[in-house]
């Protein structure tokens, strides 16, 4: 324990040692799924062993030497997620890796010795064609069914969620939940009667009754609630998504609290909504100002009652209501300086005899840790990567720059361990989405990996990202390859300004949305970025609305993507002169590309034709495809391939 700690504290100091090699960072994690049964008796985690092979491994909280293997899985299967139905029996979700498209994971329960393990939900679509007509009340179900929640009643009951296709689509048009029995299979409603159409997302109280639906139809987002003992479904808010200023529900505090995502001041913030009075409180219960409200709960569910927030805003941190688990805190922080410590507590919060610890830092992964009330001592699990060593990473800050036009962005910069001797070499690293906050200031696999290599790496939230207030999202609305793309080239520039970039060696990379970016970033702004490695990436704006090998849905294309990037036909020339597909003649520098062929959300089509258009006058052009993947890199084994080619190509492009 003495030596874990002590490596908590190593956070200065230049990296004597060789930076670690890719698999360090891109490896499958060492330990992940860590959580506390009920009680907090026991604690379950997915280890990881040689050549990708993962156990279920459930341990005594009070002799952590004491452990049981559930299952072990082969290297073509990766345990994703692991709930606790109650404190005897465990539930886990299996990803079948050899299958890339939606529907592929096997939902399986075992009491926490390893007996009676019951298969739930088959991912495999064959038997879903098999089953089709039988009637499933007390057998294995099928691949539209997908696990939703435990019911938090101490039963041997989950809830599933039962999802529907129209005609067209590749995705659901809606779902219903019920309950299964993970010992007998049997298959109950969880709700009676009619419910809202187009359901998108289902909330359900801290008993497990399904109480709000969030529906997506016709360009419209509407929130229904119903009562506890109620059939009949009220709409609480109806807008249009995307452009009103509407609330979102968050979560239950008892069963006629609610807490709701609303806008104050130009920014989203926790309201408490009373249900019984169908009325939102005044004044927010948690804002701050610059940033939207991101958080989750932690609930005592013998109670009922919400016992703190955990919140994410330039940083993170957690705001307790309960005066134990803040003295919890500041004890543990303490004890941990050098760490962000979150601490989770058992469904019985207050009464479990230990708490759940991730330590976590810009320049430290994941470290799991138990602390015991009664001794007030701290035991370790295990850390995500164990061969990362905090002083040989970089520092990570948050940064407000200003774009050409005036406007404030956010960005996170991780600069390279060491004193520098002048500027550096320098990536601008774009997050996907584009509608979605890119970066927290926590452990970055890809941006530590590069700074590593002695790269400034630059992560814009550009105008349209979430996070940070409803103007800043709003201001991005059609603006791909426009300013959206001015922001990035803005990020360099800023960076040069600051003395940490050689203005002649920058290089943009990113995926997806973050794709795109970069091979617009090379065509419009060829005097700032030197090279460009995208991959998954949007190569043409039109094919987003006519690719058939897409799995956007019709409401995804009528109405999401016109809000979001525009009308295919009102903003045709915009699309050609923003589309980098149309602009390929123009893209002369160093770029290195990457795409899965099982690609649903953006086709492998999008990379093969680039690549055949820039190849004809650039020969420094290189596509890489791996036929195993679809949008990114689940396998450990593409990943780390992947980052070691990105590694070569920029030391041949960005060194001096």
């Amino acid at each position: 324990m003495k030596t874990f700690l002590l490596s908590l504290l190593l956070l200065t100091g230049a990296a004597q040692a060789a930076a670690p090699d890719a698999a360090s960072f891109f490896r499958s994690p060492n330990i992940s799924n860590v959580e506390l049964s009920p009680q907090g008796g026991y604690v379950a985690a997915v280890v990881d062993l040689a050549d990708g092979v993962t156990v279920l491994a459930v341990r005594d909280t009070g002799d952590l030497s004491r452990y049981k293997v559930i299952i072990k899985t082969t290297d073509q299967e990766r345990i994703t997620a692991v709930h606790w139905i109650n404190e005897n029996r465990i539930g886990f979700t299996i990803k079948n890796l050899r299958i890339e498209f939606l529907g592929n994971q096997d939902e399986m329960a075992a009491d926490r010795d390893g007996a009676n393990l019951t298969h739930l939900i088959s991912g495999n679509w064959e038997h879903q064609r098999e089953a089709t007509g039988r009637a499933i009340k007390a057998q294995l179900l099928t691949a539209d069914y997908a696990f939703f929640d435990v019911a938090h009643d101490g039963s041997d009951d989950i809830l599933v969620e039962k999802y529907s296709w129209n005609e067209i689509d590749r995705t659901p048009d809606h779902s219903r939940l019920y309950r299964l029995n993970t010992r007998t299979r049997q298959l109950h409603g969880a709700l009676e009667g009619n419910q809202p159409a187009a359901v998108q997302w289902w909330g359900t109280d801290t008993s497990d009754v399904p109480r709000l639906t969030i529906s997506r139809l016709n360009g419209r987002c509407i929130t229904s609630y119903r009562g506890a003992a109620d059939s009949a479904w009220r709409e609480l808010d109806n807008g249009v998504c995307y452009l009103d200023r509407r609330f979102t529900p968050q979560f239950f505090d008892g069963d006629d609290t609610l807490y709701v995502r609303a806008s104050h001041q130009g920014y989203g913030a926790l309201f408490r909504y009373d249900l019984k009075a169908m009325k939102m409180d005044k004044e927010p219960f948690m804002s701050v100002q610059g940033f939207d409200f991101d958080g989750s709960a932690e609930i005592d569910y013998d109670s009922r009652r919400l016992m703190g927030v955990h919140l994410q805003t330039d940083a993170g941190t957690t705001y307790w209501l309960n005066p134990v688990l803040k003295a919890e805190q500041a004890k543990i922080d303490g004890m941990l300086p050098a760490t962000t410590n979150t601490l989770h507590c058992a469904r019985a919060c207050l009464k479990a005899p230990v708490v759940l610890v991730v330590a976590s830092s810009d320049r430290q992964p994941n470290q799991y840790i138990i602390y015991h009330r009664a001794s007030g001592k701290l035991e370790a699990l295990g850390v995500t990567h164990p061969d990362i060593k905090a002083e040989q990473m970089g520092l990570r800050d948050f940064h407000r720059y200003r774009a050409r036009d005036g406007r404030g962005i956010p960005a996170y910069v991780t600069l390279p361990p060491g004193e520098a001797a002048g500027p550096r070499p320098t990536v601008v690293l774009v997050h996907g989405g584009p509608n979605t906050r890119g970066a927290y200031w926590d452990w970055d696999d890809e941006a530590q990996f590069l700074a590593t290599r002695g790269y400034v790496v630059i992560q814009p939230e550009f105008r349209g990202s979430t996070g940070f207030g409803s103007e800043h999202f709003s201001a991005g609305l059609k603006q791909w390859g426009m300013s959206m793309q001015d922001d990035l080239a803005d990020a360099a520039q800023w960076a040069v300004k600051q003395g940490w970039a050689d203005p002649k060696r920058i290089a943009i990379m990113g995926a997806s949305y973050g794709g795109y970016a970069t091979l617009m970033g090379l065509i419009k702004h060829p005097e700032t970025f030197r090279c460009g490695v995208e991959w998954a990436g949007v190569t043409d704006i039109g094919l987003q609305f006519n690719t058939p090998q897409s799995d956007a849905s019709q409401e995804t294309l009528n109405y999401s993507l016109r809000t979001l990037i525009g009308d295919p036909d009102k903003d045709a020339e915009q699309f050609r002169q923003h589309s980098p597909l149309l602009r390929a003649a123009e893209l002369k520098q160093p770029l290195l590309m990457a795409h899965g062929l099982e690609d649903l959300r953006v086709p492998v089509e999008h990379a093969q034709r680039f690549h055949d258009a820039v190849k004809r006058h650039n020969s420094q052009v290189e596509l890489i495809t791996y036929h195993n993947e679809g949008h990114g890199w689940r396998h450990q084994e593409n990943r780390i391939a992947f980052w070691r080619r990105v590694e070569a190509f920029l030391d041949q492009y960005l060194r001096p």
